[in-house]
């Protein structure tokens, strides 16, 4: 199985607005230009993300994309099927009962069963805020505006360092 890319980019999205001073919505051409991706791409990823509402899309001038709920309330599983549908590892075309008697097919669909579940328990269990501490080594989530700064100037501010 292999998530596409779209996945990749809602991840990165959301990493994003999760560092994103809240009190600044940050517009889809900038993650866009950060990102360095197709903008047209990147809006439909966008758009499913508001469907699930994991992020708010602010219209008008000062408008854009803000996260619709707090880091450590969504889930991994939230931001994978909001691009890739629910988890289901196996098509089950039917194909398999032309090459097994039914208690094979029940067994073969019965395996792939329990595998998605242990996916889905498992990106159930992970948190982006999870993530987060992880990948930056603390509890504390950095905060910036992507508009003016980006997060290695914050990470080099924080640490002493200069630019």
């Amino acid at each position: 199985m292999q998530l596409t890319k779209g996945v990749e980019q809602a991840i990165c999205i959301i990493v994003i607005l999760s560092t994103q001073d809240k009190n600044v919505p940050l517009s889809s051409n900038e993650i866009s230009r950060r990102l360095e991706v197709s903008p047209s791409y990147l809006k439909k990823i966008i758009r499913k993300l508001v469907v699930k509402q994991l992020i708010t899309s602010v219209p008008g001038n000062n408008g854009g994309l803000t996260l619709a709920k707090s880091v450590d309330k969504i889930k991994n599983l939230e931001i994978i099927e909001a691009m890739e549908g629910p988890i289901s590892m196996f098509p089950d075309t039917g194909l398999i009962e032309k090459a097994f008697k039914e208690k094979g097919m029940d067994v073969l669909r019965r395996m792939f069963s329990r595998a998605d579940q242990l996916l889905i328990e498992f990106f159930s269990s992970q948190t982006v805020a999870d993530l987060l501490k992880e990948s930056f080594g603390t509890t504390d989530i950095p905060t910036l505006n992507w508009n003016t700064a980006s997060l290695s100037d914050v990470l080099r501010e924080k640490k002493g360092e200069k630019k």
